[in-house]
C-alpha cells in the first residue's frame, strides 16, 4: 500500500496569502503545503481522502490518472470543494464516482453543489455515486479493501479518520474518545494533524499531537494539516521525538498490506 500526502497544510494553505513570515517566504518546497489530503493506493486502486480546493492541482502535481473511490473526513470546504474537478475522471473511466461520507456530509455537499443533483442535470456536470457510512462502521471497497471509518471530534463537529491495514489518517481532530483509540492498536503508520503550538479549539496542538501519537503507538507517526505557524519543516523535525515527523507534500511512503 503507497500513501502520497497530496496536501499537508490548514484551510489557508502555506504560503498564506499576504503573509510575509518566513515560513511563507521560504523557498524550500517542503514548507509549500497545499490543503489537506492523501491518495491511497492499493494493487490497481486510487482511494482519494477529502477533494478540498487544491485537489486538481494535485492531481496534475502527481500525475494522477485514475481515481476509483473518495472517502470524505467532513464537510468544510477545505475538504470537499474541489469535488467538481472529478470531471475528467467520469470522462475517462465512464462510471459515477463513488463517494463516502456521512450523511451530514453528504448531504451539505448536496446542497453546496446543487446543480450536479438536478432532475436534468448539465451533461458535463460531475457524476457521483453516495455511500452513507456511520463512524464505528467497516466497509468493503472493491470487494477487497476493507475500510474502518473512525469516529473522531473536531470541535464539536463529529468527523471520520480512516483505518486501512495497518495504516490510519485523521485530520482536524481535537478529542479521540477511548473506543476510537482501541481501533487505532497495532498501527504501523498513523497520520494526524498538527495545527500550531497555540491552543485551538478545534485542532490538535503540536504538544497534543506528539502526546496523542505516544498515547496510540504507531510505529510512526505523520504529522498533516500544518499551519505557517508550525514553522519551516526543518525546525518541526528537529523538535519531534523518535518514530514522529511532519510530513510534506509529495511524500511517498509504503505500508505493509
Amino acid at each position: 500500500m503507497k500513501i502520497t500526502f497530496l496536501g499537508t497544510g490548514t484551510s489557508q494553505g502555506v504560503p498564506v496569502i499576504g503573509c510575509s513570515c518566513q515560513v511563507c517566504k521560504s523557498e524550500d518546497k517542503k514548507d509549500r503545503r497545499l490543503r489537506c489530503s492523501i491518495l491511497i493506493s492499493v494493487n490497481e486502486y486510487n482511494i482519494l481522502i477529502d477533494t478540498g480546493p487544491d485537489f486538481r492541482q494535485q492531481m496534475l502535481i502527481n500525475g494522477i490518472t485514475h481515481l476509483n473511490a473518495i472517502l470524505l473526513t467532513h464537510e468544510h470546504n477545505d475538504h470537499v470543494i474541489g469535488i467538481d474537478d472529478i470531471r475528467p475522471f467520469n470522462f475517462r473511466q465512464r462510471h459515477n464516482m463513488p463517494v463516502y461520507g456521512l450523511t451530514r456530509v453528504l448531504d451539505d455537499v448536496r446542497k453546496k453543489f446543487a446543480y450536479i443533483f438536478k432532475d436534468n442535470p448539465y451533461p458535463g456536470a460531475p457524476k457521483v455515486e453516495f455511500h452513507r457510512i456511520e463512524a464505528g462502521q467497516k466497509f468493503l471497497l472493491f470487494d477487497s479493501i476493507m475500510v474502518k471509518a473512525l469516529d473522531i471530534l473536531h470541535g464539536n463537529l463529529p468527523i471520520l479518520g480512516y483505518r486501512i491495514g495497518d495504516f490510519a489518517y485523521i485530520t482536524d481532530a481535537s478529542f479521540i474518545s477511548g473506543k476510537t483509540m482501541e481501533d487505532l492498536a497495532n498501527l504501523d503508520v498513523l497520520v494526524l494533524n498538527a495545527l500550531q503550538f497555540r491552543k485551538h479549539y478545534s485542532h490538535f496542538t503540536f504538544e497534543e499531537a506528539i502526546d496523542m501519537a505516544q498515547k496510540i503507538g504507531a510505529k510512526t507517526t505523520y504529522f498533516t494539516h500544518m499551519s505557517h505557524e508550525m514553522g519551516k519543516h526543518e525546525d518541526i523535525l528537529s523538535k519531534c521525538p523518535d518514530g514522529i515527523e511532519p510530513a510534506f507534500d509529495g511524500l511517498e511512503i509504503f505500508v505493509p498490506s
